[in-house]
């Protein structure tokens, strides 16, 4: 049996990016990429991209892991295609123009709407709604903050309905 669980961080980041098999308990097997491994219960994290799809991920529990087989490195394409599994999708990128016209619009169809807005920050560049919620750039439904789960929701269906109506 693989002590697996009494690897280090170091020894299991040996494993990232790898293509590797991973033995289970009752002779389970598991076949693809190493993303990461929990350093705290060991779990396996593993990318499998079925021919040209977007690609799945599959959590091999630490306590069930027996064996972990290293069966190829990862080139340069695989490593980049790793890295972007979990990251945000590219934002669209606004000129400060835009970003400052986007604001400025959304500000005026807040106001038109009879909702409390003001600017905030140094720039002025958050937008704060009646006091308990703050919009940031790109200002969208995304960028919506505050701790009143009730007003989020309502203030984030108002600008989902608002920036449907600009398209």
């Amino acid at each position: 049996m693989d002590d697996w669980q009494r690897k280090s961080p170091l020894d299991w980041e040996t494993y990232v990016n790898k293509l590797v098999k991973v033995v289970a308990v009752e002779k389970h097997e598991y076949e693809g990429w190493v993303l990461t491994v929990d350093p705290v219960s060991a779990t396996i994290v593993l990318a499998t991209f079925p021919e040209k799809e977007k690609g799945s991920l599959s959590f091999i529990m630490g306590h069930a892991v027996q064996k972990v087989e290293i069966l190829r490195e990862g080139d340069g394409d695989m490593k980049q295609r790793l890295a972007h599994i979990l990251a945000p999708q590219e934002s669209q990128a606004y000129s400060p123009e835009e970003l400052e016209e986007r604001k400025n619009a959304l500000k005026t169809w807040l106001e038109t709407n009879h909702i409390p807005v003001g600017e905030q920050g140094e720039l002025g560049r958050t937008l704060s709604v009646a006091g308990v919620l703050t919009i940031e750039p790109p200002y969208g439904p995304e960028q919506c903050s505050s701790t009143n789960e009730i007003i989020l929701a309502r203030v984030q269906g108002l600008l989902q309905g608002y920036l449907q109506q600009q398209r």
